[in-house]
């Protein structure tokens, strides 16, 4: 089975591993990447498995909530180049795409693109500012939340880089932006660990039981290595099993708990996460042209 270079280069990329084990890994893997990571955990092998979301792309995360905190929006908005990205023009056009969003009646990107700003689409928008800037512009990812009675909105936005939203039942304005800032900065997965799928905890559990069976350790021994190894994975990918950010001696969990409120959901976006940037090498490609 032959594998290609990208392919190499990707596998290097999410698991920190050289250029040759992680050929070896795709090879014996059918050139299946998730396979081969799956494979080079169990072994024990794999330095960053975790980093699987690859932040490629550069752009915006833009985060507004309205003034009642029983609605909000969360858009990504993505540029060529981080100078783009900080280009005045489309520093505009973010934060009017972002207020119209706010306040227009859609919930899903599609819907967003096609609503009317400014007498044309959200999309013509995004094209006459392509024209202006001189690179692609993508409005890539919209989500809103909207709540009733007891539950309120928070947010939060990291640099533009990352941003969140949140819907709290009970607890007050603070708490709900503090919950928002933890999870910006400890992305969980879900909020408890009731949320997980069978199908991850399956895979979990089969890579934990390959790497304690290692050990040689009997069986009931390995037995209760695994439940305490899928037991700290559930707390690590799940929101209220986390040590709280500014109380590390507290878990979210508790935290809710002693303020008597509830994440009910969460959604977070990070610029440019799944999407593979182009490296281009500016030196390569003027010899290139200099020799051709």
């Amino acid at each position: 089975m032959s594998v290609t270079a990208s392919q190499v280069k990707e596998l290097r990329e999410r698991t920190g591993l050289g250029m040759m084990e992680c050929k070896k890994a795709l090879v014996d893997a059918g050139g299946d990447i998730e396979l081969a990571i799956e494979e080079m955990r169990k072994a024990g092998q794999a330095k960053a498995a975790k980093k699987a979301g690859r932040v490629a792309a550069e752009g915006i995360i833009a985060v507004k909530i309205s003034d009642d905190q029983k609605s909000g929006i969360l858009l990504e908005i993505n540029s060529e180049t981080d100078f783009a990205a900080k280009d005045q023009s489309f520093l505009a056009f973010v934060t009017k795409v972002t207020d119209h969003a706010l306040t227009v009646n859609v919930d899903n990107l599609n819907d967003l693109l096609a609503s009317e700003l400014d007498g044309i689409t959200v999309e013509e928008n995004c094209k006459n500012l392509v024209a202006t800037i001189g690179e692609k512009i993508h409005v890539r990812r919209f989500s809103r939340m909207q709540v009733e009675g007891d539950m309120i909105i928070g947010g939060y936005s990291h640099s533009g880089r990352i941003g969140v939203l949140v819907i709290l039942e009970g607890g007050d304005n603070v708490l709900a932006k503090d919950i928002a800032m933890h999870i910006a900065a400890s992305n969980p997965q879900v909020v408890d660990p009731s949320q997980l799928s069978q199908d991850v905890l399956a895979k979990e559990k089969e890579i934990f039981i390959a790497q304690a069976a290692d050990s040689g350790k009997p069986a009931e021994i390995v037995e209760k290595m695994v439940e305490g190894r899928l037991r700290k994975f559930t707390g690590e990918v799940s929101l209220t099993g986390q040590p709280f950010v500014k109380d590390p001696n507290i878990t979210v969990g508790q935290l809710l708990k002693d303020k008597q409120a509830k994440v009910v959901e969460f959604v977070r976006f990070e610029v440019g996460e799944g999407i593979e940037k182009q490296v281009t090498d500016f030196a390569a490609e003027v010899m290139a042209q200099v020799k051709g």
